[in-house]
């Protein structure tokens, strides 16, 4: 309500209401500039012009204690980006927040005692706004260009880095986890610049490190190589002067939403926020796997996550003790401390921890080199940056801690060795010790070869583009005749809007497929379903992927190859695989997937060794992720998609286990408002299809939902559908969940892995819901809306379930292999779609 429509109102109302409604009105007024004659009372905020971000005071989970703070406005779930009274949480909703007398931000409780201030000004009037980056500053208020800022909250972070905050040495308190989620008070962790030597972000856990992201070598954080992937996000910048060092990075497009979390648990996560979701997602987290904890290794250790043997030494060192890795490694032979000892190049590195090394930023390597070894103390060295070739020089004369090998987008570090472990092809900087005379007709006779080598070489280059070109046109036309994509595409069923699904997609040869599974060698087989076999490769740039090479013999292959380009082209969420190319070239289809290491649910869930990894809470989480995938498809993708074919082997966890939705070959995308479809071809997995769908080939999101339940009952149980040994006469898994459950005995079903992991009335609510899902009739089953809700809520009452419906499910009526090769799981990383029988 406008203040002109208050005034009209002035005619019909009582004269004493009128004083009301202004003061209802001043008190839910929202501006984003505080003054001194309007203070911010609790129940009142602040809102940035725009919109984005908003101030105010909250209590963080259950708690009752009230907190000023600034969070995202129009983000559903109240996400809290800075706290200024951390240490002082007002006990009631009494505070108050105002500019002082001394032009200071001030916060008081009922008593008008200080809370939380900042310190005086020198200006004669000052006011506080809240700017839309979610800076919160205290400005001159003549000045409206923001030159005159005494104090701003993006100096005084809490335990979110915002874009356009920085990691300075200026203002060295960094980021400080929340006790927990209830209690914003200070926490276990924290992380800031150490400025210390070579510049870089330490994640400390009370005293001692955590992680460590390595300093800024010109191009990137040197522990964080991922980084040159999110150059289309982020621009970053490091700077370090004589005044001041900082880190910081802006969004190349301001209309995403994210945020860089310091975690209770000691976690840094990059959140970015999903709209199609509604929900925040994970898109970078640290420490990620064991080699990103500090000094895995110990010193002169160098740790590989990848390796088989985690740990190694640095070559000329031997590791110190035989059970205890922390020790790290000791010199085989040592140094003499003069020109006979020498470096060995190693490369690929995470640079060592660079807190105790010396730095010359104007040094070239080449005098980095001499200065070293002619400092007896001096174990190795390296380029301080290596943005324009390698310049300034980094060299340390302690022990090399934290160092870690990456498959690409590492850095050379030279370690200095005893003569006698130099080999000929080490780095002893044969070029420092050249005649002066020599230098010319060297640099003659190598530029001369040089230019041979580039006008033969700019020669085959042209010849091969040419054919190159000449090849992509056939295949390309191949490509898109296959896919529906040519002159009748406008008539195919199996098109989509714009009739180009595989735009954001690459499109590999052959030839190249074949280099990054090494000829389809069978050491980089996954595994092999129905329609052909699953590849481990890895392509030029490093990424691993896994990659489905449809079976020629196969008549299926054709159409459920073009179902799942078409269909996950369009799909992303972080609970579905994600398709990252095909090729179809002359009789060969294969689809590209992103590679999943720790394989399908069933290759862990169902193996009795590998099954104790999952505790409750995981289960839980793959529960949830599980749910919220089919939730996006059936609800908020742009297409409605019935998959049909939900079971543990098509379920794939990533490096934190994550679930992800895969194996699209049989799904259907649904039109408009379509609530059923009728197939004459029934495919799928016995156990998993519901009656209707078995039966008379009528599906819908409910076979989904179906299927949802009895993968649910299996991540409790333990047990697989289709290789249950009935228990006291029971036909199958579900029909001994449902009498356990009648029994008043549920807590039966938990796998006896679990142990005692598990929340009763949480493994009681999962049991229910999974009962409700697996219904005999459709309408009687929830919706995954309704099964979300149910998940997640406690106090959401759930709908007791009747007997549900029970299939004859033995390992020779389904066709389900699984059951011969009991305790180790699927062997498919990317799994195939089995057909059942009918």
């Amino acid at each position: 309500m406008e203040l002109g429509a208050i005034a009209k109102l002035n005619s019909n109302l009582p004269p004493f209401l009128l004083p009301l409604l202004f003061l209802l009105f001043s008190l839910s007024m929202a501006t984003d500039t505080l003054t001194r004659s309007q203070p911010i009372r609790d129940g009142q905020t602040l809102v940035s012009a725009r919109g984005i971000f908003e101030l105010g005071f909250f209590s963080p989970g259950g708690s009752t204690h009230r907190y000023l703070g600034i969070w995202y406005k129009h983000i559903p779930v109240q996400t809290v980006v800075w706290v200024a009274n951390r240490a002082s949480p007002l006990p009631d909703r009494t505070g108050l927040l105002r500019v002082g007398p001394a032009g200071e931000l001030l916060l008081t409780n009922g008593s008008n005692h200080p809370i939380w201030s900042t310190d005086p000004v020198p200006f004669s009037r000052s006011v506080g706004q809240l700017l839309d980056s979610g800076n919160f500053v205290l400005r001159d208020a003549a000045d409206t260009l923001l030159v005159a800022v005494a104090w701003q909250s993006f100096h005084c972070p809490t335990d979110t880095w915002l874009p356009g905050m920085r990691f300075s040495s200026r203002f060295p308190l960094g980021l400080t986890s929340w006790k927990s989620s209830a209690d914003a008070t200070f926490g276990d962790y924290t992380v800031r610049l150490d400025e210390n030597g070579l510049p870089q972000l330490i994640l400390w856990g009370r005293s001692s490190p955590v992680y460590r992201t390595g300093p800024w070598n010109g191009l990137r954080l040197s522990g964080t190589p991922e980084m040159k992937s999110y150059k289309s996000l982020f621009t970053y910048a490091f700077v370090s002067n004589e005044n001041e060092s900082y880190y910081e990075h802006e969004l190349n497009d301001p209309s995403i939403i994210t945020r860089l979390v310091l975690e209770q648990t000691g976690e840094l996560q990059r959140f970015i926020w999903v709209n199609e979701t509604q929900s925040w997602r994970v898109y970078w987290s640290a420490p990620k796997d064991q080699c990103d904890m500090y000094g895995r290794c110990g010193p002169f250790g160098v740790c590989n996550s990848t390796s088989k043997a985690v740990c190694k030494c640095v070559e000329g060192f031997k590791r110190r003790s035989a059970g205890n890795w922390t020790a790290g490694c000791a010199r085989r032979t040592g140094l003499s401390c003069g020109n006979r000892d020498g470096f060995r190049r190693v490369t690929g590195l995470k640079l060592p921890d660079t807190s105790t090394a010396i730095v010359n930023r104007s040094m070239e390597l080449e005098e980095c080199r001499r200065v070293c070894l002619a400092n007896c103390s001096c174990v190795a060295y390296t380029a301080a940056d290596i943005s324009g070739g390698v310049t300034g020089c980094v060299y340390w004369v302690d022990d090399l801690m934290d160092l870690r090998e990456f498959p690409s987008g590492g850095q050379d570090v030279y370690v200095r060795l005893a003569a006698s472990e130099l080999d000929e092809d080490d780095d002893d900087d044969p070029k420092l010790h050249v005649p002066a005379d020599k230098n010319k007709l060297i640099i003659i006779i190598v530029a001369t070869i040089c230019f041979s080598l580039f006008f033969l070489q700019l020669c085959l280059y042209i010849l091969w583009k040419k054919k190159l070109q000449e090849k992509a046109k056939i295949e390309k036309s191949e490509s898109l005749s296959l896919l529906g994509f040519g002159a009748n595409a406008a008539h195919s069923s199996m098109s989509i809007d714009d009739g180009n699904s595989s735009a954001d997609l690459s499109r590999l040869s052959l030839g190249a497929i074949a280099v990054a599974t090494d000829n389809f060698s069978e050491e980089n087989k996954l595994g092999e379903g129905g329609f052909g076999q699953v590849y481990k490769g890895k392509l030029p740039n490093g990424q691993e992927v896994a990659i489905k090479r449809l079976s020629d013999s196969s008549g299926q292959g054709l159409e459920e190859f073009k179902n799942e380009v078409m269909l996950i082209a369009r799909l992303q969420h972080m609970n579905l695989v994600r398709l990252l190319g095909f090729c179809s070239q002359g009789e060969e289809k294969m689809l590209i997937y992103e590679y999943m290491p720790n394989k399908s649910l069933d290759s862990i869930l169902f193996d009795p060794t590998d099954g104790t990894t999952l505790d409750w809470s995981k289960r839980k989480r793959i529960i949830d992720g599980i749910a919220q995938g089919l939730l996006y498809l059936h609800k908020y993708s742009r297409l409605k998609v019935i998959h049909r074919d939900l079971k543990a082997s098509n379920i794939l966890l990533d490096n934190e286990l994550n679930p992800k939705i895969s194996d699209f070959g049989i799904a259907r995308i649904f039109d408009g408002n379509q609530e059923q479809r009728k197939t004459k071809r029934v495919v799928g997995t016995y156990g998993y299809m519901p009656p209707e769908y078995a039966i008379w080939g009528h599906f819908s999101e409910k076979t989904d939902v179906f299927g949802y339940g009895v993968l649910l009952i299996e991540i409790i149980s333990g047990k697989k559908i289709s290789c249950f040994q009935g228990i006291k006469g029971s036909l199958n898994l579900l029909q001994y969940a449902w009498e356990l459950w009648d029994d008043g005995r549920a807590l039966e079903l938990a796998d006896p892995l679990l142990g005692n992991s598990y929340c009763k009335e949480e493994l009681l609510r999962c049991v229910h819901v999974g009962l409700s899902c697996v219904q005999k009739n459709a309408p009687d089953r929830p919706t995954m809306s309704t099964v979300v809700s149910q998940l997640g809520g406690s106090n959401v009452s759930l709908p007791s379930p009747s007997q549900p419906a029970f299939q004859a499910c033995d390992s020779q009526v389904s066709g389900d292999l699984d059951c011969q090769r009991r305790g180790n799981g699927s062997s498919n990383e990317v799994t195939i779609t089995m057909i059942g029988g009918r």
